[in-house]
């Protein structure tokens, strides 16, 4: 049998008949995908600004970022394009262009939105609690909308779908990996409240984002 999911199956849904799922239109999906990628970009930037990382490839991308000077949108960009022929072969066309669109999206916000706000002082550990509430409501739109930022969201929606393994906690475990390397880059203190946020993000991924739960 094989395991490819037809372009139009919700890779978030239940057993649920497609005929009984209640579809977003696409004009709700460019709407999610407008404001999750910019509310994204505004959490991501108040980690830049900090010094505090992240999981994800978005925490990959930061780790980079601060190791050669790169801009974040752009190495956020190359890093995703191996990912998009694995999200056409497992997961369909739709979910790959509206994978590269935000991933597109997010890459333009984070450039553009430094150019409008700029902070004197931040604390941290209130940054880091802030921006990760943040991202985890961005992340949440964004896969409700059958969308993603790529990389290893497209990997633990594909392992959610596929072994009905919450897509929060293989996000925990690959955020992990990530912030142990970033140890030797990053001061200790500043790690230490990267792992806070990493827990926070996932626990509001895990409690909101479960493959019995959503359907719409």
């Amino acid at each position: 049998m094989s395991n490819e999911i037809h372009p139009n199956q919700n890779i978030l849904s239940t057993d649920a008949p497609l005929s009984t799922i209640d579809e977003h239109t696409k004009f709700e999906d460019i709407l999610a995908m407008l404001m999750g990628t910019f509310v994204l970009s505004f959490a991501l930037n108040l980690l830049q600004f900090s010094g505090i990382m992240t999981g994800g490839t978005a925490g990959l991308s930061l780790l980079i970022h601060y190791i050669t000077g790169l801009k974040f949108g752009t190495v956020f960009f190359l890093i995703n394009i191996p990912f998009y022929y694995f999200a056409y072969k497992k997961m369909g066309v739709a979910l790959v262009v509206k994978t590269f669109i935000a991933v597109g999206l997010l890459s333009l916000f984070s450039e553009v939105t430094p150019q409008f706000f700029h902070i004197k002082d931040l604390n941290p550990f209130y940054a880091t609690i802030v921006a990760n509430i943040l991202m985890g409501i961005s992340f949440l739109m964004l896969f409700r909308h059958r969308s993603s930022l790529g990389g290893i969201n497209l990997l633990a929606l594909f392992i959610q779908n596929q072994y009905k393994i919450a897509a929060g906690k293989v996000q925990m475990g690959i955020d992990i990996s990530i912030l142990a390397a970033s140890a030797f880059f990053v001061d200790w203190h500043l790690l230490g409240i990267s792992i806070i946020g990493a827990i926070v993000l996932n626990f509001i991924i895990a409690m909101n984002h479960k493959p019995s739960r959503y359907i719409a």
